[in-house]
């Protein structure tokens, strides 16, 4: 890895990309923001947009074309399957296979902990549990197929990074501003099943893991109990820890002066384990109580309630 190396970052303009590529910057490296819509990247010293489709065949060599890293974090969640096929499964196919064979030597590719099977009764879940199954909804099965296509990708050393639920601020948060929203309109939204374990990690510190991968802070080696494995594809679980979602929909309904309705059925109880990315040297900094603090005092003021005059 060079002192300043390149790294493409798709979608830049997102929650978890534009994080990524601060982080990036923060560390020195040479950030090529891709992004459909110009004028869409982080203003930051050190990134640089590029306005592409990397989903396209056509375009994807010239978006990584002398690239030493390849930073992947697109998948659009809520859209209908064949949308999550087209861009999630295909495009992510597309700019990584042009990415090998433009040469470049690493792929980090943002996927979730929803790949695994975390049906009731199936207890912690690490990088070697099993898979969703093929009934298990249309995001866990084409985050799955993403990464299945990404470990036959023979070549370049490839990361999984596989977050829980992620928190923070932005306009597309679906934790810190989605949902809440959703609730705010419609408070039949507001239900969960309350013993459910709501895993979990910040934006900043997740970022902070795909940026040390990507800068080389974190050595790629011949041991994935220290670090991805050269020409290899090494899933790393990134969660800060684990609460409940009767915690996550109190704090939100609270501040959104709603009641919370709680449903009745199986839940998965078990923990996201992150002993690996803790071995490679990753300590989440932001607490669950700093991350609700930060939800609630950024709710979007078109969610927040009246006060009363």
């Amino acid at each position: 890895m060079s002192e300043q190396p390149t790294v493409v970052v798709t979608g830049a303009n997102g929650l978890v990309g534009s994080h990524v590529c601060a982080a990036l910057a923060q560390r020195g490296a040479a950030v090529r923001a891709v992004v459909r819509r110009s004028g869409t990247a982080p203003e930051v010293e050190g990134v640089t947009e590029v306005v592409g489709e990397f989903t396209d065949p056509a375009q994807a060599p010239g978006l990584v074309e002398g690239a030493d890293v390849l930073v992947t974090t697109v998948h659009p969640m809520g859209t209908d399957r064949a949308t999550q096929e087209r861009v999630g499964v295909e495009g992510t196919t597309t700019i990584a296979t042009a990415a090998r064979e433009a040469g470049v030597g690493l792929l980090v590719h943002v996927s979730t902990a929803s790949v695994y099977d975390r049906r009731a009764g199936v207890g912690d879940v690490d990088e070697s549990s099993d898979p969703v199954p093929d009934d298990a909804g249309d995001y866990p099965v084409t985050k799955r197929d993403t990464d299945a296509r990404l470990e036959v990708l023979d070549g370049p050393t490839r990361v999984l990074v596989r977050p829980p639920v992620i928190l923070g601020p932005g306009e597309s948060s679906l934790w810190n501003t989605l949902r809440p929203r959703e609730m705010a309109e419609d408070p039949a939204q507001a239900h969960a099943v309350p013993d459910l374990t709501f895993a979990w990690v910040h934006v900043a510190d997740l970022a902070r893991l795909v940026a040390d991968l990507a800068t080389g802070t974190i050595v790629v080696g011949e041991d994935a109990g220290a670090g991805p494995v050269a020409g290899r594809c090494t899933a790393v679980n990134a969660a800060a820890g684990a609460s409940t979602f009767r915690h996550y929909l109190e704090t939100v309904t609270s501040a959104l002066g709603v009641e919370p309705t709680w449903d009745d059925g199986p839940a998965w109880q078990g923990s996201v384990v992150s002993e690996r990315a803790r071995a490679w040297g990753w300590r989440p900094e932001v607490t669950l109580e700093a991350a609700m603090a930060e939800l609630v005092e950024g709710l979007p003021r078109d969610v927040r309630p009246t006060s009363p005059s």
